[in-house]
């Protein structure tokens, strides 16, 4: 029970990772009713995009003029990948039947992995992420890792912008529009094709930000690292009410503590050691969502999505 609020803290940053990432996938579901499985890729590709950036830094340049600018790379290579994904992947689908966007996801996804294994061969088992010096930092009995610094600040940082741009601007107002009845949003004078595109940008954006948190606070990325990650932020989104914005944070943070005090605690159980390791935290993860749906489907927070049958 000591070691309880230190396990709280680290799941409360790792479901922060996880709302961040959950943002992209419940926005554009909200939205065009798509399933980007390709998410996850985008999320990695941002964090291939910082260290692109830093790469290229001249030597000897600190962190704190370099993370400014690796966050705007992040952010400009997953925004460019998922509007144009959207433009020449989604797009000319959006009236077809589900599974055909679906299977586009999918293979876009495996493309993306690939196209980055190419570009960074080293990529196949890991690249080092540049760090912030400094730390850790203890508060009380709860130590605080430097690279954990970046999520604490980023996280309702970036809740608060999304916040005020859905509720206050003329392009919020208009997504939730779309979300409602893209026809009637159409007729209203709505450029719905715009709005979708802003949604994935927004997606991606957050992604970018969540990779660079993902990059600080492991100090190593891969090119496969958007495919668990992108799952459990589905997952999130699912637990949270796929639709809900909010809700996709909720339900990263639900998602995080729960894994998190799974493998801290579950391990003392007698006769449960074995499942209390770290290779179980993916199952623990699942298996939350899984009681989450027996006994609320609609999620935590539950769906902001109208039926359009």
């Amino acid at each position: 029970m000591n070691e309880l609020p230190q396990q709280l803290v680290n799941g409360l940053l790792l479901g922060s990772m996880y709302g961040l990432v959950a943002i992209g996938y419940t926005m554009v579901y909200g939205i065009v009713q798509l399933i980007n499985f390709a998410h996850g890729e985008i999320f990695m590709t941002g964090a291939f995009g910082a260290l692109t950036v830093w790469l290229w830094l001249p030597g000897g340049t600190t962190m704190w003029i370099a993370l400014p600018l690796m966050i705007i790379g992040a952010i400009v290579v997953a925004v460019a990948i998922a509007v144009g994904a959207e433009r020449f992947a989604y797009r000319p689908l959006r009236t077809a039947p589900r599974l055909a966007p679906l299977i586009t996801a999918i293979g876009l996804s495996l493309a993306l992995q690939q196209a980055v294994w190419a570009w960074y061969p080293e990529a196949k088992s890991a690249r080092t992420f540049p760090q912030i010096a400094g730390g850790p930092f203890e508060i009380g009995s709860v130590t605080i890792q430097t690279g954990d610094i970046f999520l604490v600040l980023a996280a309702p940082i970036s809740m608060a912008i999304l916040a005020y741009f859905v509720m206050k601007t003329r392009t919020g107002r208009g997504m939730q529009a779309t979300a409602q009845d893209p026809d009637t949003a159409k007729l209203m004078g709505v450029n719905t094709d715009r709005i979708i595109v802003i949604a994935f940008a927004l997606g991606a954006a957050f992604a970018a930000v969540g990779a660079v948190a993902y990059g600080l606070k492991y100090g190593e990325i891969n090119f496969r690292m958007g495919f668990i990650l992108g799952l459990k932020a589905f997952t999130a989104a699912v637990l949270g009410g796929i639709g809900n914005i909010y809700g996709a944070m909720i339900g990263g943070v639900v998602l995080g503590v729960a894994e998190t005090l799974a493998t801290a605690y579950i391990s003392d159980i007698p006769g449960m050691d074995k499942f209390g390791s770290q290779s179980w935290a993916d199952v623990w993860a699942f298996v939350l969502l899984i009681l989450v749906l027996l006994f609320r489907p609609q999620g935590l927070l539950g769906e902001r999505v109208a039926d359009r049958a």
